[in-house]
């Protein structure tokens, strides 16, 4: 019974994998195609692609992290939503942008440690205490927020050298601000520490089981903790994003539900950075299609419909493909040292 069913388990994912290679060589093709009609349409969205899956890829960073760890996060929309709203009014009162970014990324941090402290502690229902960040933030900033203050500006672009001026693929990778940047490298820097380093070894090994690595000398709550707040700073840099180098102001409920949708570019991702990254560009694409249809004008139905396509395809994603996703065995449990 069991060798009979290996044989249909990898037949599946051999179909599976074909179609995603159908899929990417119809895009690529798309993009070529578009490239040689309007080449400035094309770059101006795959620009506008990456950057808008920048938050969303810094915030799966922020959720995959805790949840190898065996920590849910699901307070990572408040998270972004609160260092957003303090690393505008660093940038208010400061005018320094360095600073700013700082304090975004410790409060995402700081809120990273409760989280910590109320499910690895505190032992809570890790949805709750998720949700207990989510609902704070949203409260905080509605109430603290101020009309008419003005920012010291936001971050620019910086080109990088003769790479920028390479055809289409210089715009894109090599025509960006900071955070855009440093997310790039956030994705390569947590693959390898989560796959090649002692720590990240230990990571897995505390959010598949913790009994087993506490037995041979794994400090399960160190583990979780650090594990969770450094998620936490990453996730405080999407929201630093958000004020910092997309608007470059803040508004009430400003994150719009990109922290949910990070949790579904993690779950697509099958919780790899890379998987992660690609998931986040998928969302992205849609996302910059839709801003680009809406400033074209071209098609006559209510702009409220092309709005959607992002959280639709979220939806599609969501529910054709979850189902297949291995999550890390004690996530969402917490640990009793015995």
């Amino acid at each position: 019974m069991t060798t009979a069913a290996v044989p249909k388990a990898r037949s599946r994912g051999d179909y599976a994998k074909i179609i995603g290679l159908i899929f990417g060589v119809l895009v690529l093709i798309g993009i070529i195609y578009g490239y040689i009609t309007n080449p400035v349409t094309t770059t101006a969205v795959l620009a506008s692609t990456l950057r808008q899956s920048t938050p969303l890829v810094l915030g799966a960073l922020c959720g995959l992290i805790g949840e190898r760890s065996g920590v849910i996060n699901i307070g990572i929309e408040g998270q972004m939503l609160m260092a957003a709203f303090i690393a505008f009014l660093a940038n208010v009162y400061t005018g320094n942008l360095f600073v700013a970014v700082l304090a975004g990324f410790a409060t995402g941090a700081v809120l990273g440690a409760f989280l910590a402290f109320m499910s690895v502690t505190l032992k809570m229902d890790q949805i709750i205490g998720g949700t207990v960040i989510n609902i704070l933030a949203l409260g905080l900033t509605s109430f603290f927020y101020q009309t008419g203050l003005t920012t010291q500006g936001k971050m620019q672009p910086i080109p990088l050298g003769p790479l920028a001026d390479i055809p289409l693929i210089g715009p894109i990778f090599f025509d960006n601000p900071p955070i855009t940047y440093t997310t790039l490298i956030l994705v390569m820097l947590v693959h390898y520490v989560l796959f090649y380093t002692r720590w990240g070894l230990r990571t897995r090994a505390v959010g598949e089981h913790p009994s087993a690595a506490d037995t041979v000398g794994i400090n399960v709550f160190k583990i979780r903790y650090i594990n969770v707040i450094i998620g936490g700073g990453i996730a405080g840099l999407a929201g630093a994003y958000l004020t910092l180098e997309a608007v470059g102001s803040f508004e009430r409920a400003m994150t719009n539900g990109r922290g949910f949708v990070a949790l579904a570019v993690m779950i697509f991702g099958k919780y790899t950075p890379f998987g992660a990254w690609g998931a986040a560009l998928l969302f992205g694409f849609a996302t910059a299609l839709q801003t680009q249809l809406q400033f074209a004008g071209q098609l006559e139905i209510p702009h409220q419909f092309i709005g959607m396509l992002p959280y639709l395809l979220t939806i599609i994603v969501l529910a054709g493909f979850v189902g297949r996703t291995r999550v890390p065995s004690a996530v969402g449990k917490p640990y009793e040292k015995e």
